[in-house]
């Protein structure tokens, strides 16, 4: 009988033996369907509720204003779930995010600096358009010299990179909270709100913008898909098995900065949504398949925005923001992932 086993799942420990190997594939499709088809179900369902429950102001004004949250939920849902999944397959680990090469942390040092440098009253006057191209161009520059220095050289060392990262992160916290310290009250309030994630008053112009390049990255990461499941078998045998591990590494980690340089910048950090979307989607599958965790997590990430959203605005009259609700949750899957980590 052919055996029929994703060498990905197989070194993952998630398929049956090899002599089930053809029962164990039409499972694993057949389960995939099913996660596929709930999800967009879900995903639908509280897009329907959030478009249409409590509507006060008439549809003509609800629909465009609602359906503009949403798209911004999408897009960046996308990008962060995709970007997780494929940088978890490069460093091999379940609880590392893209977040830990710093980028938030620069995030908030440009916001700081900003409001810290021009005040409150003249920042209003800058464009968010000229705001949003400064925040995007300064993450994916600093992201592109720390890949093409640390990694692109002979060194060639991706957890160099991460040690980096952290250390740049840790010194750009430093570096925000001693501005904010000196920081009039005032400013500091209004600073407040711009370091965290909210979904309100994002600019069509950079929405647009946004969802072309989550496409356009999202398309390539499709492509590379397979690809991919090489290269999570590690390094040795990806090259082994022919494929270019310091390109295909090199080329993963450009297109990661640039959507988490793009969905930060339109709508604030979210430092465990990515995490806690990943995890999800591998305990659901059973599979590690590229070809199945990138379209599941990102379906669980439409589906817990929008969800949420929807939660928060109608039922909790918006007691709090989603983003903190999502970062305790992150931060509680995180928590749970290092003591499970830990007792093997």
């Amino acid at each position: 009988m052919s055996v029929d086993v994703h060498p990905l799942d197989a070194a993952r420990g998630t398929s049956a033996t090899p002599g089930a190997g053809d029962s164990t594939e039409r499972a694993l499709r057949r389960r995939a369907r099913l996660v596929v088809a709930g999800l967009t179900v879900l995903a639908l369902a509280a897009t329907a509720v959030y478009l249409t429950v409590d509507v006060r102001a008439g549809w003509e004004f609800t629909l465009p204003f609602r359906g503009r949250r949403v798209a911004a939920m999408v897009v960046v849902g996308v990008a962060i779930a995709t970007s997780t999944v494929v940088f978890q397959t490069l460093t091999t680990n379940r609880i590392l995010t893209p977040s830990i090469l710093g980028f938030d942390s620069l995030y908030q040092l440009l916001q700081t600096s900003l409001v810290f440098v021009l005040g409150s009253y003249a920042l209003a006057s800058v464009g968010v358009v000229e705001q949003f191209g400064v925040a995007v161009a300064l993450m994916v520059a600093a992201s592109l010299a720390l890949f093409l220095g640390l990694f692109g050289g002979g060194r060639r060392s991706l957890h160099l990179v991460l040690l980096v990262g952290v250390v740049l992160g840790t010194l750009l916290r430093s570096a925000t909270a001693l501005m904010q310290r000196m920081m009039d009250p005032s400013e500091f309030q209004v600073l407040q709100s711009r370091l965290f994630a909210s979904f309100t008053g994002v600019d069509e112009r950079l929405l647009a913008a946004s969802a072309v390049v989550v496409l356009v990255c999202c398309t390539l990461l499709w492509t590379m898909r397979r690809r991919l499941d090489v290269v999570a078998l590690g390094r040795e045998t990806a090259v082994a098995l022919g494929v270019n591990h310091r390109r295909t590494s090199l080329l993963v980690l450009v297109v990661v900065a640039v959507l988490v340089s793009v969905s930060t910048a339109l709508v604030g950090p979210i430092t465990f949504f990515g995490l806690l979307v990943a995890n999800l989607a591998y305990v659901l599958l059973g599979s590690h398949r590229h070809a199945l965790t990138l379209p599941v997590a990102a379906l669980l990430a439409v589906v817990t925005l929008v969800g949420g959203q929807a939660l928060l605005e109608h039922l909790l009259g918006m007691e709090t923001v989603l983003s903190v609700v999502i970062e305790f949750l992150g931060g509680i899957v995180f928590i749970a992932l290092l003591v499970a980590g830990g007792r093997r």
